[in-house]
């Protein structure tokens, strides 16, 4: 008997063993997920306003062949870009020549959670936790937007074509099929890369303001009256341009023969670029205010002269001058 027992258990493993061999365990179902950025594009900037500018840009997955209602758990790693990141991950630039422009990626709309990477230099600014639920078949797919924002106070850069580009290692997605596991423990798993590119332009930009100029009361025109007014020329850092006036309601062609007017009565003035009558500024290429922008707001003066002349009727006399900037 016990030789009888012996050999039955010696035979058991080896039907085990068979068994195992002819029915095999199915094998687990193998995730696969693809992925799409679109474009960020500022379109055309004006950075001497001073102000955010803000656009959008939408992450894309698509995943099948997956564990029907299990979880794909989706790790968007976005990294510097070509353009570099400053430290902590805040800013990235986008690159003209050796100008940059700074801007970043966000999660949100309030722009500010920055949309980072658990697989770069600034581990503590991290991607979102994207999770699709897959159907019957395995299958899913969701979106989620990137809030761009380019950052203001950088009026003295030049105008040209910013851009920063990500590909290959810049932009790791990874993936896994968990509902455990947190992205900075899935790390590089299945990464994959979707390429897309960051882009402003900042054109030429001029802009002008300008203060009324106002020569006061007076009982008679007897002796010289003088008065200023600012002109504000905001242009884009490095940007040439030039100033004119035209002739106001008269259309004088001599900046010093302008007229104020009352009805059909006139007070004659002039108007120049310096506190004396030697630089008449008019709207030629001889007697225009020339510049080069700086980005910033920069203060031309206008000086005007009320000669001595024939003192018209008591009125308020007035005129209007157009100033146009040429850049």
């Amino acid at each position: 008997m016990n030789s009888c027992r012996s050999r039955s258990y010696a035979i058991a493993p080896i039907l085990a063993l068979a068994v195992l061999v002819a029915f095999p365990l199915p094998a687990c179902a193998a995730l696969s997920c693809t992925f799409t950025i679109t474009n960020v594009s500022f379109g055309t900037v004006d950075l001497t306003a001073n102000a955010t500018v803000d656009t959008t840009a939408t992450f894309s997955a698509t995943c099948s062949g997956g564990s029907s209602g299990a979880n794909a758990r989706i790790c968007p790693n976005i990294n510097a870009g070509s353009g570099g990141v400053g430290s902590g991950g805040n800013p990235r630039f986008m690159l003209n020549g050796a100008n940059q422009l700074k801007y970043n990626l966000y999660q949100d709309s309030a722009r500010t959670t920055i949309w980072g990477s658990y697989l770069w230099s600034s581990p503590s600014v991290t991607p979102p936790t994207i999770n699709i639920t897959l159907n019957s078949s395995g299958a899913g797919s969701t979106s989620a937007t990137i809030f761009g924002r380019v950052s203001a106070a950088q009026q003295t850069l030049p105008p040209g074509t910013y851009t920063s580009s990500f590909s290959g290692t810049q932009t790791q997605i990874a993936y896994q099929q968990t509902s455990s596991n947190s992205c900075a423990t899935i790390g590089s798993t299945n990464a994959t890369s979707a390429s897309f590119t960051v882009t402003a332009t900042y054109s030429s930009v001029c802009h002008l303001a300008s203060t009324n100029l106002n020569f006061g009361s007076a009982v008679a025109l007897t002796s010289l009256l003088t008065s200023t007014s600012t002109l504000t020329a905001t242009c884009s850092s490095t940007t040439p341009y030039t100033v004119g006036l035209n002739g106001g309601n008269a259309n004088a062609t001599d900046p010093t023969q302008r007229k104020m007017a009352n009805g059909a009565s006139q007070i004659t003035y002039g108007l120049y670029q310096s506190n004396g009558a030697s630089s008449p500024w008019g709207n030629t290429s001889s007697n225009w205010v020339s510049g080069t922008g700086s980005g910033s707001g920069q203060a031309l003066t206008v000086f005007g002269r009320v000669p001595i002349q024939t003192t018209p009727a008591p009125a308020v006399y007035s005129d209007t001058i157009v100033a146009t900037v040429t850049y």
